[in-house]
C-alpha cells in the first residue's frame, strides 16, 4: 500500500501572522530573518541549531522563496524592458 505523498513545506502570507510577511508555514519565523541569518554568514546548520522545530526543507522553502520572487521581478524588468522598445 502505498503511504500518502507528504506536501512541501511551503511558505505563506497571512496578514494575521507577522504583519503579513512571508512566513514557513506553521511558524513565526520570517523568509527575511532566514536570509538575514544566511548574509550574517550562517548557515543552514546554524539555523537549524538555533530554530530546532524547523527542518531543512523548511529553510529551504524560505530560500526558494526568495528566489522566486527575485526571479519574478527580474523577468518583469525584462518584460518591461521589450514592451519599451519601438517596434
Amino acid at each position: 500500500m502505498n503511504e500518502p505523498a507528504t506536501r512541501p513545506a511551503q511558505v505563506i502570507s497571512d496578514p494575521a501572522i507577522m504583519l503579513g510577511k512571508p512566513v514557513i508555514e506553521g511558524t513565526r519565523i520570517t523568509v527575511e530573518l532566514i536570509l538575514r541569518k544566511l548574509a550574517a554568514g550562517f548557515t543552514i546548520d546554524d539555523i537549524l541549531n538555533d530554530h530546532r522545530h524547523l527542518t531543512r526543507e523548511q529553510v529551504l522553502a524560505a530560500i526558494h522563496h526568495a528566489w522566486a520572487l527575485v526571479d519574478a521581478e527580474a523577468q518583469a524588468a525584462v518584460d518591461r524592458h521589450f514592451q519599451d522598445q519601438p517596434q
